[in-house]
């Protein structure tokens, strides 16, 4: 299509034509989303209308794209974040990148466990093709209607859960301790924000960050530890807090870490008589979204069906 300047005018690229542009972007040095937003438009030479374009949710349509081809890439650890609001390129991505590829669409990034198991898969890597063919979305064609929305809606959570997490672990340890009163308290713990702010808050001893209350009442309280880790969790890290615990003739606990839980600690909680509850930093992002916190609503569809009864005669 040409404009009318006789130029040729490009359409809004597939998110999936900017994995590679993105990652050679990223190459160059640290960037921003926002400042790869800029870069990439005049690449693809984009004009105004189309930066302009809107999703029906009304969020900008190539600013979308950009950031969900950016959030597959470091699913498949092509791309990074180490610091809130920037990525960079991995060794991944630049030993990518040597290999000189035609392009990076959804099926190339298969190849990597964690991209697979992202998508839902077991985690096994799909051997690449040696050429990038047409896409068809055949897959995708095969589901009904109802199971194709269904497969979106989880897709775009678990793409939100990740950058949340993402964020969370870039913020300062006084964000992340407010992150977690405000998700305890809209999750119907605490009674008033003030109630447990003050309580968890201040450091305890023996290794308890904090207290919150079970109940609005107040009739028991819940024992707290919030862990800013990018590293697992052990089974020595729960026995010092269940030790802790014990000390104090506590009931219940809650470990909430921002990465994960080894096999161990897992293990070790489902054996003892303190009743703790480990949240790694998945769950914690699916919590936020789930009650609201750190996330606000763009777009809500009602799916309905036939009333059987209403066309009875």
């Amino acid at each position: 299509m040409e404009d009318d300047t006789g130029g040729v005018h490009i359409a809004v690229p597939d998110f999936q034509d900017i994995m590679l542009p993105i990652l050679r972007l990223a190459a160059e040095g640290e960037q921003s989303l926002n400042g790869s937003i800029e870069k990439l438009a005049e690449e693809f030479q984009l004009s105004q209308d189309d930066l302009n374009e809107l999703m029906p949710s009304g969020s900008p349509k190539f600013k979308g794209r950009v950031s969900w081809a950016k959030t597959y890439l470091k699913k498949a650890g092509l791309l990074e974040s180490r610091k809130r609001g920037f990525f960079n390129i991995t060794e991944r991505g630049l030993e990518i990148l040597k290999g000189d590829p035609h392009a990076i669409d959804v099926d190339f990034l298969m190849q990597f466990p964690e991209f697979a198991e992202f998508r839902g898969g077991s985690g096994k890597p799909r051997k690449t093709r040696k050429k990038l063919q047409k896409r068809t979305n055949s897959s995708r064609e095969r589901l009904t209607p109802e199971e194709r929305l269904e497969r979106a809606y989880d897709e775009l959570r678990k793409g939100l859960a990740a950058e949340i997490l993402d964020m969370v672990r870039n913020s300062s340890p006084e964000f992340f301790e407010r992150l977690v009163v405000d998700l305890l308290v809209r999750m119907g713990y605490g009674g008033s924000r003030e109630d447990a702010g003050s309580a968890i808050g201040r450091q305890g001893d023996g290794g308890v960050d904090g207290i919150i209350k079970e109940d609005r009442l107040g009739l028991e309280v819940i024992y707290i530890q919030a862990k800013r880790w990018n590293s697992s969790v052990s089974r020595p890290e729960i026995q010092k807090f269940a030790g802790a615990l014990q000390g104090k003739r506590a009931a219940k606990g809650i470990f909430i870490t921002t990465s994960n839980f080894t096999e161990g600690a897992r293990e070790y909680v489902s054996k003892i008589d303190s009743r703790i509850v480990l949240v790694d930093g998945m769950q914690m992002a699916n919590y936020m979204i789930e009650h609201g916190v750190g996330v606000t609503e763009v777009a809500s569809y009602s799916v309905k069906k036939i009333d059987n009864d209403y066309f009875s005669e």
